[in-house]
């Protein structure tokens, strides 16, 4: 990286941008593809829970977080997306990005690819977009199979590894509590784990259906193989009187409780917190649009 990132480089930035979380309401896997992904069909809503951006323009390129624990290196998906844009503008770097976490990491909500594609999309506005949204596109789907979906604007239908998006009318503000432990899934190795994985007896891993759609999730089977909490977790939320529905968001490790009222969210948070003690969790809903 060109000069040194610091997590308290204090500047007035000249953009700010969220950079929303995401939830998958249904992820289906229909294979393996000869590239070595897997054939996917998933409805993805983002979340009034977002990172934020902010942009100013300076010399070289340089990267801050919030997170200490995560990289402000050429790994960050971040200073990645940032790279490929002035590469394909082929024009030296000339910006410095700081990313105020709100949205776990490894938590299968989407927070990194969101990050990058929201930075593609801030970094074109900023400098008077000079890439198609074709470009752009290519882009993010070079940087991750999730990442497109958030060049969408809004609730999308993802078909092929995740690039192909397809964006849907998505009007229902569902009120939601988001529950993730103290451990990540890596998205690779739950994909891996699919096609051998077995249903564990007595966990409800069938469609649950709303007048909004179904909530079902393919990876919960190796998930819950190898990580006990999560089917317990299921099945004590759908138990709880506030729960309508419950379900894991993408490859894990966050679930969620699809609320029957807004109002009876703190309660059940409060009750989480009693039961299974250190986790993270956040009350939101889904977005009918992006934040940006």
């Amino acid at each position: 990286m060109d000069g040194k990132p610091s997590a308290c480089y204090a500047f007035d930035p000249l953009m700010q941008r969220k950079a929303p979380a995401k939830i998958n309401l249904s992820l289906a896997i229909k294979g393996k593809r000869p590239d070595g992904f897997h054939e996917l069909e998933s409805l993805m809503v983002p979340l009034t829970l977002a990172d934020t951006l902010s942009l100013e323009k300076a010399p070289g390129l340089t990267f801050a977080c919030s997170d200490p624990s995560l990289p402000c290196d050429d790994s960050n998906l971040v200073v990645r997306a940032a790279r490929r844009f002035f590469e394909t503008l082929k024009a030296a770097p000339s910006i410095h990005i700081h990313l105020e976490k709100a949205i776990p990491h490894g938590a299968g909500l989407g927070g990194g690819s969101s990050d990058a594609a929201n930075t593609l999309l801030a970094l074109n506005e900023l400098f008077a977009a000079p890439l198609s949204p074709e470009t752009i596109h290519a882009l993010a789907a070079e940087l991750g199979s999730d990442v497109p979906f958030f060049l969408a604007g809004g609730a999308a239908f993802c078909r092929g590894r995740g690039e192909i998006v397809e964006p849907v009318v998505f009007s229902q503000k569902i009120p939601l509590l988001l529950i993730k432990p103290a451990f990540g899934v890596p998205t690779p190795w739950a994909y891996s784990r699919w096609k051998d994985s077995r249903e564990i007896p007595e966990v409800p891993y069938g469609p649950q259906s709303f007048s909004w759609g179904t909530l079902v999730n393919d990876l919960e089977r190796p998930v819950f193989e190898k990580h006990l909490f999560l089917p317990t977790l299921k099945r004590w939320l759908l138990r709880q009187p506030e729960t309508a529905g419950a379900l894991m968001s993408g490859s894990g490790s966050t679930s969620f409780a699809v609320l029957r009222e807004e109002t009876g969210g703190p309660a059940l948070q409060a009750r989480v917190k009693e039961e299974f003690g250190d986790v993270w969790t956040c009350l939101c809903q889904t977005e009918t649009k992006f934040p940006g």
